[in-house]
């Protein structure tokens, strides 16, 4: 199972660590989270990057997801990279973390890839209170969870 790397602007980060404990009912296993402030020191930020990886990134690699592309977080997570079993995605949403979650057992770059397609698929257009919302089948279709006990009635 890969484990999961945030790096976003604070509060960013924790604040979508929190809505996965609140998803699932606690927070799944090998989820980290960088909060990066105005004032963080870049250097400082990578170092403790690469320490959260060394525990996240056993059994199937680690996905390093990140809030804005160019942005000083995008920027230390792209240093990840290059790293053997680093996967780094910028764009990083709530739909993106979920998917990526469910899919944690799969090959890390098709990881990657359902997680790229989360994300894009959680961006939707509602055109008013007439508009169909999508039911907890349609949610479950967009992201396929695996079967998790903690999962509280949640069909993600």
């Amino acid at each position: 199972m890969a484990g999961i790397l945030i790096v976003a602007h604070a509060p960013l980060a924790s604040a979508l660590k929190s809505c996965l404990a609140h998803i699932y009912g606690e927070l799944p296993a090998r989820i980290g989270a960088i909060d990066v402030t105005p004032d963080s020191d870049p250097t400082k930020l990578l170092a403790a990057a690469q320490h959260a990886l060394s525990d996240l990134i056993k059994d199937n690699g680690a996905l390093v997801l990140t809030d804005l592309f160019g942005a000083t977080p995008a920027n230390i997570a792209s240093q990840l990279a290059h790293l053997p079993q680093v996967q780094v995605l910028a764009g990083v949403n709530l739909p993106m973390l979920v998917r990526a979650v469910c899919y944690r057992t799969t090959p890390l770059a098709q990881l990657a890839e359902k997680a790229l397609a989360g994300g894009a698929k959680g961006i939707q257009a509602i055109v008013g209170p007439s508009a169909s919302l999508p039911c907890a089948s349609s949610l479950s279709e967009l992201y396929q969870p695996e079967r998790h006990a903690t999962t509280r009635n949640h069909h993600y």
